[in-house]
């Protein structure tokens, strides 16, 4: 990718007109112009958007993963693009060269297949759970790491077009991690990168309803998924210690156990355990895929 053109995606469910409009101006304030923007109403109408900017209104609401992935659809639609940034709609790209940052690291590396943004809140903070690895202290410390942030990230195509979009059954929690178990497994990279900054407000998922069924759903799924058959017990052990350790509310691990439960009698979509070597490349990179 001598000059990677980028597409830009984000979902809104109608709900932060002003932070959507602040952000789309941040956006076409990128000193490296996107070729595509599209925003999905996510079983939302959308406002009235910038001229230029693509919307997609659906009837209902498809999720993160199934939004995502409409999105997806139209920008290959609209124009080739050789990356999709997500953003969330309530983000702001404070720096004008995020775009071009990404154009050098794109360029650079023909095996980049996901950069994920640092996040910060207006007074510069970085949540912990906002740094994808295990020691997350420093949230500048970039590198390659396992996962992704959501809030904001870019996508390589080829990738996309080698191991498959986001998985539409999960709706929302672990998309991520189950997208970037197949870019490792297939060999693509993926970089933190703290100098692409998306400033976001400080919140916390379990502010969605849905968020300790959905969370255990899909952890379950993610394990029978792509674990090889030795570390799913393991993996899923491991998650379920750590939840009734760090879990305070009792009816949030009813439903974290209901949605476990929902987890294993049901399915995520097909089975394609990761190979060994991934597994190693993934303890060596800081965080084995059993926690």
């Amino acid at each position: 990718m001598s000059h990677p053109r980028f597409g830009i995606a984000i979902l809104t469910m109608g709900n932060r007109p002003a932070e959507l409009r602040a952000l789309l101006d941040s956006v076409a304030k990128q000193d490296v112009e996107p070729a595509q923007v599209v925003v999905v109403g996510n079983g939302a109408p959308l406002p009235e958007l910038p001229a230029g900017v693509h919307g997609v209104e659906l009837a209902e609401n498809l999720g993160v993963a199934g939004g995502r992935n409409v999105a997806i659809e139209e920008l290959r639609r609209l124009d080739d693009v050789d990356v999709v940034v997500d953003l969330d709609d309530d983000g702001l790209l404070v720096d004008a060269d995020v775009f071009r940052r990404l154009e050098a690291m794109y360029a650079g590396d023909d095996r980049l297949g996901i950069v994920s943004f640092r996040i910060a809140d207006e007074n510069g903070e970085t949540q912990r759970r906002h740094v994808p690895r295990l020691r997350a202290k420093d949230s500048m410390q970039g590198g390659e790491v396992t996962t992704f942030l959501g809030g904001g990230h870019a996508l390589s195509m080829p990738m996309l077009n080698e191991i498959g979009t986001w998985p539409d059954a999960f709706f929302f929690t672990h998309e991520e991690t189950d997208l970037a178990w197949r870019a490792l497994d297939a060999r693509w990279r993926v970089v933190y990168e703290p100098a692409l900054l998306l400033q976001h407000p400080k919140t916390s998922p379990a502010r969605h309803a849905v968020y300790y069924r959905m969370t255990a759903r899909n952890r379950v799924w993610l394990a029978k998924r792509h674990l090889p058959a030795l570390l799913v017990p393991v993996y899923l052990g491991v998650w379920a210690a750590l939840t009734l350790a760090r879990t305070r509310s009792r009816a949030g691990l009813r439903a974290w156990f209901g949605g476990f439960r929902e987890g294993v009698f049901t399915s995520g979509g097909r089975r394609k355990p990761m190979r060994w070597r991934t597994v190693v490349r993934m303890a060596r990179l800081g965080r084995p895929p059993v926690v």
